[in-house]
């Protein structure tokens, strides 16, 4: 065997064994929470309330999701194969296993954060909740490095890669109910709460008298922690997926114009094999970089918590780039692809410090400007700033497709996608960092650890929406990236198997098909943001008959309490039902396009739901992040003369609450859309063709 070919097989076997390992990592500062004290026995009965709300949701869940996944499977055998159909059912359970694995570390974290803030170390506080979400964020890197370093070993070559789209398609697929699913549960229970207990009730937020309370904490679990873990899991394994397809579809004039000199190990050989295997080894030094900047925020924990978590983040990134450069230097893969790698790796950062100023800058004081004449005006207010942010991050996406494109034409341009993921570790570690701060001020509320101890967690909280905010803006930039990279795939398959696509603008089907396209975000945001009005209607109604009909519930009088579990009963109803239809639509949709119309059509499709999606999904992200934070920044004191229960609060949290599923359901269940949309259109060419 050659130096290259050795060099190949050594690649392929480390990168399970690392995958593993990194598993045992997480494991690790999963027991070093849990020998954390949990503190007093109200404190563990409320964590252990909406530990097991959360674990009977996720339960529920897969078994609704069983036989959906048992069909696909079965037309999928039909049509493309057994192998195919294997990796589907492998991407779904994979992708449900991420976000559990995070999910049981956030619902242990969350309580001993609280414990920390109650002793006033704020710095032991962050640090609780940021390994909490550290292992959402190894669980996630690590099932992927595994599953697909795993998958290629079978499937290594362009005649042998079909199956692997099908592992694509299982993860998307899933992680699309399990973010609409988790986003309608906890956004019907945290609208609910807020419309009866905050305005009507005028009681603070978290408030133990109020029943829908619980239900609203475990919705931040399943939606933010579980949902989301399965959301960023199918983006990376989707991108690294789609790079490799590209890699082999690429034609041999591509490959020599793209090749390196031979290196420093010796001779090329393999080269097409080396193109797809190079994802996966990037996504292995993006978990190797991430875990160093896990580490690091031991040093930092004592600084201002914003400034530690950024920190953090561009550290990963930096130690990322020089990896990957080295990466490049000592293999036969072209130099110029890590061009392509800095494109999206600066485009990742870019749209992150965007999303935070937007979102936790001077345009929520804009916001809050707005609040102070009604809430209408609150919501005008938000709307603007909303669309406003999506500027910038959408020259930046433009910009690192061009840059890519320049260097490795759509390969490239997935190399960028697979830069802005291969750190996905650090993005999930403080995305999953904000539902356990959230949680850690519901617990400290409803458990009555004074107001010092509140003060610790809402600012954990505050930053905590904005990190979830740059992490939901994350996935939706490369989404956006990863569409084009699948796009290019999708055209290069059908060109292999001998079938014409007319791409041109004055195609009738081209136009039809982005047409249609461009509904499918429009009616999936319809559907998901009705769902959760009515969801939030019946929560509304419960509320007030408990209030009602609960002698001295309202009047917090010693020994009454709420029945919860009515409330969790119907987030977890209603989340189950709703969250069907919208995804029915996403799934079904390409299908018949593709069928009745024709591979050209189909394209048109993938253009107009990436560019609606994109534009949409960021929007609603970060106009709710925005919102949230507005009516936070007035909870803590930061507008003068102002208060909770004074009118520009009130105003403040009907902006808020219309936000909700805004930024908890809608907008981050299009990403997804985006991604499953365009690997159905890559699984299905070869039926069309």
């Amino acid at each position: 065997m050659s130096i290259d070919g050795i060099t190949l097989w050594s690649i392929k076997s480390a990168t399970p064994i690392i995958g593993v390992l990194g598993l045992i990592v997480a494991y690790a500062v999963y027991t070093g929470i849990l020998r954390k004290p949990a503190g007093n026995e109200r404190m563990r009965e409320i964590g252990d309330a909406i530990r097991t709300g959360a674990m009977a949701y996720l339960k529920q869940q897969f078994f609704t999701l069983l036989p959906i996944i048992a069909v696909v499977f079965l037309l999928i055998w039909y049509g493309l194969g057994f192998k195919t159909g294997f990796c589907y059912v492998l991407g779904a359970f994979s992708s449900l296993t991420a976000g559990l694995l995070g999910m049981r570390a956030a619902t242990a974290s969350n309580v001993r954060t609280a414990q920390a803030a109650s002793e006033k170390n704020a710095g032991e506080a962050l640090l609780i909740a940021y390994n909490g979400g550290s292992v959402m964020g190894l669980a996630v890197a690590c099932l992927g490095v595994i599953c697909l370093g795993v998958l290629f070993w079978f499937f290594d070559r362009p005649d042998l890669f079909g199956p692997m789209i099908g592992f694509g398609m299982g993860a998307s697929s899933v992680a699309l109910f399990a973010r609409m699913g988790g986003g309608i549960y906890t956004k019907a229970a945290d609208v609910g709460a807020d419309l009866v207990g905050k305005i009507e009730a005028g009681i603070p937020e978290d408030d133990p008298r109020n029943p829908g309370v619980i239900a609203d904490n475990v919705g931040d679990n399943v939606g933010d922690v579980a949902g989301m873990g399965a959301d960023i899991y199918e983006s990376y394994v989707v991108c690294t997926i789609g790079a490799m397809a590209l890699a082999t579809t690429a034609g041999d004039k591509y490959l020599s114009d793209h090749t390196m000199y031979p290196g420093l190990l010796g001779e090329i050989g393999h080269y097409r094999t080396w193109l797809m295997v190079t994802p996966i080894a990037l996504g292995v030094l993006g978990l190797l970089s991430s875990y160093a900047a896990i580490l690091s925020m031991n040093f930092f924990k004592s600084e201002d918590p914003g400034l530690a978590l950024r920190k953090t983040s561009l550290i990963a990134s930096a130690i990322f780039l020089v990896l990957a450069l080295a990466f490049f230097i000592v293999t036969p893969v072209n130099m110029g692809f890590w061009w392509c790698i800095v494109a999206g790796t600066l485009c990742g950062v870019g749209i992150g410090l965007l999303t935070e100023y937007f979102t936790g800058g001077k345009p929520v004081l804009a916001i809050i400007e707005g609040a102070k004449t009604g809430p209408a005006t609150a919501i005008i207010s938000g709307i603007a700033v909303g669309f406003q942010s999506c500027a910038l991050p959408i020259v930046l996406i433009a910009l690192t497709v061009l840059t890519a494109s320049h260097f490795g034409s759509f390969y490239g341009v997935a190399l960028a996608g697979v830069g802005m993921l291969a750190t996905v570790c650090m993005t999930m570690t403080i995305d999953a960092f904000g539902p356990i701060a959230d949680n850690a001020g519901g617990i400290s509320e409803m458990a009555q650890l004074g107001h010092e101890t509140r003060e610790i967690t809402d600012r954990l909280d505050v930053l905590g929406n904005t990190t979830a905010a740059i992490g939901k803006g994350f996935a939706i930039g490369s989404a956006g990236v990863a569409a084009l990279s699948i796009f290019g795939a999708y055209v290069e398959t059908l060109t292999d198997l001998g079938k014409k696509v007319d791409l041109s603008i004055t195609s009738p089907m081209l136009i039809a098909g982005a047409f249609i396209g461009s509904l499918i975000p429009a009616l999936v945001t319809s559907y998901t943001m009705r769902a959760v009005g009515r969801a939030a209607g019946l929560m509304v109604q419960e509320i007030r008959r408990q209030f009602r009909e609960i002698p001295g519930l309202l009047e917090g009088k010693e020994g009454v309490k709420p029945d919860v579990q009515k409330c969790v009963q119907i987030s977890t109803k209603a989340a189950l039902s709703q969250m069907i239809v919208p995804g029915l639509i996403a799934v079904v949709t390409p299908i018949v396009v593709g069928f009745a119309f024709g591979p050209s059509a189909l394209g048109g499709l993938l253009l107009g739901t990436t560019i609606t999606g994109v534009l949409l999904g960021m929007f609603m992200s970060n106009t709710g992040g925005a919102w949230d934070n507005a009516k936070k920044f007035i909870e803590q004191g930061k507008v003068e003369g102002e208060k909770k229960g004074s009118d520009l609060h009130k105003a403040a949290v009907v902006g808020d609450t219309v936000g909700d599923p805004f930024k908890d359901t809608s907008g981050p269940s299009l990403n997804i859309v985006i991604k499953m949309v365009s690997m159905l259109a890559l699984l299905i060419a070869p039926l069309i063709a």
